[in-house]
């Protein structure tokens, strides 16, 4: 399994021969998976069994599931309201000895279509959901089934991406150790200059002081371990990249990781030539860093 993205969405329907539904969902991004559900009344046994079907498959995201049911019009089973009926006959007999008239037979049809009449029958929730359940599920894991489709390909999209970025970062990092500042006559003329304006500061520091402050200003311009330590990040990014299985947060670590030492190659930098690499080590690190957020 290739890295998958957190958006997506996707949509199944379903039908038996009382009811048909669908189902919508929705995923952006998330730090953990976090799963809301809108489910009609009568269905809300299915949470458990809707979030464990979800956490089997996806790891992050931010998912909203919803489920709307409606009942197949011409199979709505009806009853009689017979206290209402019985109260209506009862009250025309009573208007007709009021107003003389001769008792007539009723109408059943014309008191059956009064409001309130018929009416629905009442039906036992539990029992509704029971005789669709298997069904219900079914076109759930359908619609799981393309959201994981979206996320993939969603995924692979954004893995090229990540590796033309990564690459970028690869080719910055060798262009600073190519540097010609880096270079170890470029580094003693600097640290000549250096050792200069201190003796042109203060004429009275002694040879083991001068020897410390140049020691100082050596290491403080050698950025090869910071170069070593993203060429190990380039590494273990390619491998994560390469590999299969949820790898979002580990990209993330590591884009914190490329910017920690970009900013400390920026900071150690006194050539203007390998600040501009650092520079734009920077502003590839923000691109791969914003690209990962969508990454599961």
């Amino acid at each position: 399994m290739a890295l998958s993205s957190m958006t997506g969405f996707a949509r199944a329907t379903g039908q038996t021969d009382t009811l048909s539904w669908s189902w919508e969902i929705r995923s952006v991004n998330g730090k953990g998976l976090d799963v809301r559900l809108r489910l009609p009344n009568g269905f809300e046994a299915l949470d458990p069994l809707l979030r464990k079907e979800l956490a089997a498959r996806f790891s992050r995201g931010s998912m909203q599931v919803g489920l709307q049911v409606r009942r197949a019009a011409d199979v709505v089973a009806m009853r009689v309201n017979s206290a209402l009926l019985d109260w209506l006959i009862e009250e025309v007999r009573k208007l007709e000895g009021r107003l003389g008239m001769t008792a007539a037979p009723v109408d059943p049809a014309r008191l059956l279509a009064l409001r309130g009449v018929l009416e629905p029958e009442e039906e036992d929730p539990d029992a509704v959901l029971a005789a669709v359940k298997e069904p219900l599920l079914e076109s759930f894991r359908r619609a799981l089934d393309d959201l994981e489709q979206v996320r993939r390909k969603e995924g692979a999209r954004i893995t090229e991406v990540l590796k033309s970025q990564v690459d970028q970062i690869a080719d910055l990092v060798q262009k600073a150790r190519e540097n010609p500042a880096r270079s170890p006559e470029a580094v003693r003329e600097r640290l000549r200059q250096q050792v200069q304006r201190l003796l042109e500061a203060s004429q009275d520091l002694d040879e083991q002081r001068l020897y410390q402050e140049a020691v100082i200003l050596a290491a403080k311009a050698d950025v090869e371990e910071e170069l070593d330590r993203l060429a190990a990040h380039v590494a273990a990014a390619r491998e994560l990249l390469a590999g299969n299985g949820p790898a979002g947060r580990k990209l993330d670590f590591l884009a914190q990781e490329f910017n920690r030492e970009a900013n400390t190659l920026c900071a150690k930098s006194n050539d203007a030539s390998l600040t501009r690499i650092g520079l734009d080590l920077k502003a590839v690190i923000d691109q791969f860093r914003e690209q990962v957020q969508n990454v599961e």
